[in-house]
C-alpha cells in the first residue's frame, strides 16, 4: 500500500509536472480560441489569403453616425487578436478608457452569443497584442502618427501588424495625407482600416459611393457600407471582390455583432 502511495505522489509531483500544467493551460486557451467561433467581419470579401489587405493597403467601413462602424472595426480587431496579430487602434474622438470599454463590451457579447465560459484567461492572452493610441482630432497629422509609432517600435514596445484609425475626417484635403500614410504603412509593414462617417442624406448602395469617398476611392482596396433597416443593419460590399457569404451576414442592431442568416 505504501509503495502504491509513493508511486502516486511521484506521478503527481515528479519532474515535469509543472510543465504539464503549463501545457494543459496553453492547450485550454488554444481550444477556447477555436471554440470562440468569431464571425469574420470580412467573410463577405473573397480573398486567397487569411488577410485580405497587404502592407500599405487601405480598407474602410462607411456608415452614417451611430450605425455601428466602431463595433464592426472592434470585431475586425478581435478576429486578428485571437490569431495573435498585433493591432494598433487609433482613436481621434474617444479616450483610451472608452475604447477599452468598446472592446470589453464586444468581447462580452461574443462570449454570451456563443456561450463561452471562463474567458478571463483568454482575454488576458490577447491584450498584449492590442495597443490603443489616442489623438486630439485637430492635432492629428501623419508626421505625429509616425513619430508615435516609431517611439513604440524603436523601444521594442509594440510592432503593429494591423492599424485601425477611427474618427478621421474625410474631405477634399484628405488625398495628400492619405497618400503619405499609405507610403508609411507600406514601409512599416501594415494595412490600415478606417471608419468613415457619411452624410445623413447619403444613400449607401452598390454602384455608388458617398460624395466624401468618391474622390479618394482609388486609394482603397476594400470599402464596406453599413446600412440600417427596420430589423437589421445590412453589410454592403461597395468595393472589393464579393464572396459567396456576401448576402448572408448582417449586424444585429441590439448587440452590433455580425450574424449569419444561415
Amino acid at each position: 500500500m505504501e509503495k502504491r502511495r509513493e508511486l502516486a505522489r511521484s506521478l503527481q509531483n515528479g519532474p515535469g509536472s509543472s510543465n504539464n500544467i503549463i501545457y494543459l493551460r496553453e492547450r485550454s486557451i488554444t481550444m477556447l480560441k477555436r471554440e470562440l467561433i468569431l464571425r469574420n467581419p470580412l467573410s463577405i470579401v473573397k480573398t486567397e489569403d487569411k488577410e485580405p489587405l497587404k502592407e500599405g493597403q487601405f480598407g474602410a467601413v462607411l456608415a452614417k453616425a451611430g450605425v455601428g462602424k466602431t463595433a464592426f472595426l472592434v470585431q475586425l480587431a478581435l478576429s486578428n487578436l485571437l490569431r495573435d496579430r498585433n493591432v494598433l487602434h487609433v482613436s481621434l474622438t474617444q479616450p483610451v478608457r472608452k475604447v477599452c470599454l468598446w472592446y470589453e463590451e464586444v468581447f462580452h457579447n461574443i462570449s454570451q452569443e456563443y456561450q463561452i465560459k471562463n474567458t478571463t484567461e483568454l482575454w488576458e492572452t490577447i491584450l498584449p497584442h492590442r495597443f490603443i493610441m489616442t489623438f486630439n482630432k485637430n492635432d492629428f497629422s501623419i508626421d505625429r502618427f509616425e513619430e508615435r509609432v516609431n517611439d513604440l517600435t524603436e523601444q521594442g514596445i509594440f510592432f503593429p501588424q494591423l492599424v485601425i484609425i477611427d474618427g478621421l475626417d474625410f474631405d477634399e484635403g484628405s488625398r495628400e495625407s492619405l497618400t503619405e500614410l499609405k507610403i508609411l504603412a507600406r514601409e512599416m509593414g501594415f494595412p490600415v482600416w478606417f471608419a468613415i462617417t457619411v452624410g445623413p442624406d447619403e444613400v449607401l448602395k452598390k454602384g455608388t459611393l458617398p460624395s466624401n469617398v468618391e474622390p479618394i476611392s482609388d486609394l482603397f482596396d476594400i470599402l464596406i457600407g453599413l446600412k440600417a433597416s427596420k430589423k437589421e443593419i445590412n453589410i454592403l460590399l461597395l468595393k472589393g471582390e464579393p464572396s459567396k457569404d456576401e448576402e448572408n451576414v448582417y449586424l444585429d442592431p441590439s448587440t452590433l455583432l455580425i450574424k449569419d442568416r444561415k
